[in-house]
């Protein structure tokens, strides 16, 4: 039997495929009651004993408004569920909304007007914590930083050592695909974060002319190992070091690079590819949308990539892909967009 789905809009809300709201209250109330985080952090709903992946453009709950009750704090969801959220799971993303876990473990993420009721609630406040009836909870970042990814050694040592996850012998599963849809002609390819080159491969094998680029030296020999009689020009080098030799490109391709880098450098990571695109160049990216803190592989949402992505590309294709790898399927987002040529 196929997979089935649901999407969540970025206000809470059950959406059609079409993008028409539900509007009914009780399956909304029933649907999210459903919701649960598995532990390889796919969303999953158990409505009526039927398994459905659940596609949230942000966190699947958003707390519309939110109460106190005997110094719990009470999340008010859209169709009028309430659920208790967990004081002690709160944590704050760089655009300063509040996060945290209901207490069933499904992620939420303040409205507007949530955080605004959640400072009146407050007896005291810093950037590190909240004080809720004399109680003080920590408020760390949404995600939690490893030093060590900034670090060639890192890399090249689970090479060298492990098998990777994020290694699937093969092309992203969605990318044929894709490029069969949109058709691309011969162009200027970058592949950032490249690993063993899987992907650089089938673009070079489909005739375009490719750079490829990855900050471990273990994963450079590995591809030139595999794909040394393409025609790629292998590049070991850290993304936002780039050589300034490097040039311009009509496309740069994304897959499994900005999932890996520090979360705090993803704008930087953003920048990277605008300077590296020619005037109305493409950018293609394969992400994954996850409520997952600590990486790598470090999670991220639309919502979250869209903010990113906004000032410096316009979308021409996003769309949750539904044909995944199955430890992939419900997690993966393509997205096709255009440099803003200012």
């Amino acid at each position: 039997m196929a997979d089935k789905f649901q999407k969540i809009d970025a206000e809470g809300y059950l959406v059609s495929d079409e993008g028409h709201r539900l509007t009914d209250a009780l399956f909304g109330q029933e649907f999210l009651s459903s919701i649960s985080l598995t532990e390889s952090f796919t969303l999953k709903s158990n409505y009526k004993n039927l398994d459905i992946f659940v596609e949230a453009f942000d966190q699947p709950y958003m707390i519309r408004h939110l109460e106190k009750s005997d110094s719990k704090l009470i999340g008010e969801l859209p169709y009028g569920l309430k659920v208790e959220l967990d004081s002690k799971s709160l944590c704050i993303d760089e655009w300063d909304r509040f996060h945290g876990l209901a207490t069933n473990g499904v992620p939420f993420v303040f409205s507007r007007a949530a955080q605004v009721e959640f400072f009146d609630f407050l007896t005291e406040f810093d950037d590190d914590s909240v004080q809720i009836d004399g109680i003080t909870y920590q408020t760390p970042n949404y995600y939690l930083d490893k030093e060590e990814v900034n670090r060639e050694k890192f890399w090249s040592d689970i090479y060298r050592e492990e098998e990777p996850g994020w290694d699937l012998k093969a092309p992203a599963s969605p990318l044929e695909s894709i490029m069969a849809q949109l058709k691309l002609a011969k162009q200027r390819v970058l592949v950032l974060g490249c690993g063993r080159g899987h992907d650089a491969a089938l673009f070079a094998k489909q005739g375009h002319i490719v750079t490829a680029v990855d900050f471990s030296g273990e994963a450079i020999a590995g591809a030139k190992e595999l794909y040394g009689n393409l025609n790629i020009e292998w590049v070991q080098a850290n993304v936002f070091e780039l050589p300034s030799t490097l040039g311009k490109f009509d496309l740069i391709f994304e897959h499994t690079c900005y999932c890996a880098v520090s979360p705090t450098r993803r704008s930087e990571l953003v920048r990277v590819w605008n300077k590296h695109l020619d005037e109305n160049g493409h950018l293609l990216g394969i992400f994954f949308t996850m409520s997952k803190r600590v990486g790598p592989p470090y999670g991220g949402s639309e919502w979250e990539l869209s903010k990113r992505l906004s000032p410096h590309f316009q979308n021409r294709y996003w769309t949750r892909w539904r044909h995944s790898l199955p430890r992939r399927q419900g997690k993966e987002l393509v997205v096709y967009a255009q440099k803003i040529t200012k």
